[in-house]
């Protein structure tokens, strides 16, 4: 009874309620908005809720971060411009339904998933927080390292016709990541003598340089097209197309939950793999991925809003983060004088509740903001390309410009915005890029952990991939994705099922 007590505090306080259904509607529109990341919301929060009451602090950060990891899906249909590194995978499919005239519906189907997932993640978060935190815990330096190998093959897969091109352009995204100081000697890397390079890439300039940039420059070339009026009579998804989606967006928000539980990752990188076992697990699709599959939406949305919940789960447990913006909520913890951790758990037991209620309360909220303003959304889209690609170059660079007050930034993204367009042009894939200037230095870092485990001696470093069960496991799939790019894989394949018929 207590615990049902603590998980209702938010539903029957009236403030609470409002400020979380506040900061709900501003993490749609922050998330919504390239360059304005949830964790820069959260840490902005963070310095006018100090002196709050820790209820209403988490509550306002709660909101925010439910309604922001969702708001990217939105430009990121309309635009073709991930409003975060999570909705990546959702403008592969989504924009192609938005030059369909079928930007509404897609954003709808969106909401309805995105809703789902997080409620399935905040599920898990309540019933299976020791299992799954048990689970996450026995991964080690080389698990993480082979988890952003498995990541940088699969935007291969996700790069059109050319697994070539794919696995180029992530290489070259994790070549970006890695420019700055080495994190363990501090010695410069492809610093080339430069200070400013000492501080690495700007990642929110190659964000929105690669993908709002580059995508106004390639549409210079269809000034002419008629603008496509958008089908917004229907916003919320048929009930037949709730049911046939199900068990994809289930299995869905069950990789993102485990994605997100575990620490340093996010639902950026929850977002890709469930892309890509829908891709891998429906034979038939209606639209070819990439050209408009709905099954290209539910996937990576019911999983990168399964993900908020799963990076609660080492947070309120562990006290390790489970992505950026639960690392700041730990801040927001000390300040207010508590210590996440197992301690945390026992001493403070009503407030893993009051969590999980909150995150309940803000996912309603979610539903109902996320049908609401489609249409207003749904007309950025309609506006001429003539006025369209220069507000979109102005909105790219005062928001790279507003990270950091840096006008070096704007140079970074208008340079990457250029190498975009080529890439674009000649049939590379931006989204692979970004991908790699995220998974990069997490792969950099544990390598180096893996390699100083095993005491540099490399026979010790390559036996350790298969004797341990989890390192086995993922290196298995590892090899087996490798070989189904080979083709060598369509005869095995076919041969085993005839074997089995």
């Amino acid at each position: 009874m207590e615990a049902l007590a603590n998980l209702s505090i938010s539903w029957l306080d009236p403030w609470l309620m409002f400020l979380t259904a506040a900061g709900t509607l501003a993490g749609i529109y922050v998330g919504a908005i390239p360059g304005l990341s949830v964790t820069m919301a959260t840490s902005i929060l963070i310095s006018f809720t100090f002196k709050w009451q820790v209820n209403e602090a988490l509550a306002l950060i709660a909101g925010v971060f439910i309604g922001g990891v969702y708001g990217g899906a939105r430009t990121a249909i309309l635009l073709n411009i991930p409003g975060a590194p999570s909705a990546i995978a959702t403008a592969f499919d989504g924009y192609p339904l938005a030059k369909r005239g079928e930007a509404g519906e897609a954003i709808g189907l969106t909401t309805v998933m995105s809703v789902f997932g997080g409620f399935v993640g905040i599920l898990a978060l309540a019933l299976m927080a020791p299992l799954i935190t048990s689970f996450a815990i026995q991964f080690n330096s080389r698990d993480y390292l082979l988890l952003g190998l498995i990541g940088i093959l699969l935007v291969g897969t996700l790069s059109g016709e050319s697994f070539a091109k794919g696995a180029f352009a992530g290489a070259l995204g994790v070549l970006i990541g890695m420019v700055g100081l080495d994190p363990m000697t501090a010695e410069g890397r492809f610093t080339y003598g430069s200070i400013t390079l000492m501080g690495g890439v700007p990642y929110i300039a190659a964000m929105i340089g690669f993908f709002g940039v580059a995508e106004a420059l390639v549409q210079l070339h269809n000034l002419d097209l008629a603008t496509i009026k958008q089908k917004i009579d229907r916003i919320i998804p048929k009930l037949s197309d709730v049911k046939k989606y199900f068990w994809l967006a289930m299995r869905a928000s069950g990789i993102g939950t485990i994605i997100g539980a575990l620490p340093g990752t996010g639902g950026d990188i929850a977002a890709l793999l469930a892309y890509d076992d829908a891709k891998r697990t429906t034979p038939n699709p209606e639209v070819p991925f990439g050209e408009g599959a709905k099954e290209g939406l539910v996937a990576p949305e019911a999983a990168n809003n399964a993900a908020v919940g799963g990076a609660f789960v080492p947070m309120l447990t562990l006290g390790i983060p489970g992505d950026a913006v639960t690392a700041v909520i730990i801040g927001a913890l000390f300040i207010h004088g508590l210590k996440p951790g197992p301690l945390m758990l026992i001493e403070t037991p009503h407030l893993f509740w009051f969590t999980v209620g909150n995150l309940l309360l803000a996912n309603v909220f979610l539903l109902i903001f996320g049908l609401t303003g489609v249409r207003i959304f749904t007309k950025i889209i309609e506006c001429p390309k003539a006025v369209l690609i220069p507000l979109i170059i102005v909105l790219s660079s005062v928001g790279t410009y507003a990270i950091q007050n840096n006008p070096s930034h704007v140079y970074w993204m208008l340079g990457f915005g250029v190498i975009g367009y080529f890439l674009k042009t000649y049939g590379f894939q931006v989204g692979p890029i970004i991908l790699g200037v995220i998974l990069g230095p997490m792969m950099d870092s544990n390598y180096r952990r893996a390699m100083i485990g095993a005491r540099g001696d490399i026979g010790t470093f390559l036996w350790d991939f298969v004797s341990h069960p989890i390192s086995f496991m993922l290196t298995t799939a590892f090899v087996l994705m490798l070989l189904s790019q080979t083709p060598l894989w369509r005869p095995l394949t076919a041969r085993i099922r005839r074997t089995r018929e």
